[in-house]
């Protein structure tokens, strides 16, 4: 399974493809350096495969190369965060 997540910031959201194909995203709002994360989804097929995780760490892993923060107002991306602390310098205070 070959994964790629990418910033498509016409859409306020990063989007993985598996395999070429849209398997999810995760969108956000932008507020200077800092992005919102409001909403997190991925196709029903790709649930339980680690596509979710994939998209949340693509992601963060880009807020952080843009030496932004993220404000996980999403509940996925939080429940994500929560669970790998090596992220949590990234949460807006």
């Amino acid at each position: 399974m070959d994964t790629k997540v990418t910033d498509n910031a016409d859409q306020s959201r990063y989007e993985i493809r598996v395999d070429g194909e849209l398997a999810g995203f995760a969108e956000y709002e932008t507020e200077g350096d800092t992005l919102v994360f409001t909403h997190t989804e991925v196709d029903s097929a790709y649930e339980g495969k680690g596509v979710g995780g994939a998209l949340a760490r693509g992601a963060l892993d880009d807020v952080r190369a843009k030496g932004a923060k993220a404000v996980p107002q999403c509940p996925f991306i939080k429940g994500w965060i929560d669970k790998h602390p090596d992220y949590q310098d990234l949460v807006a205070s």
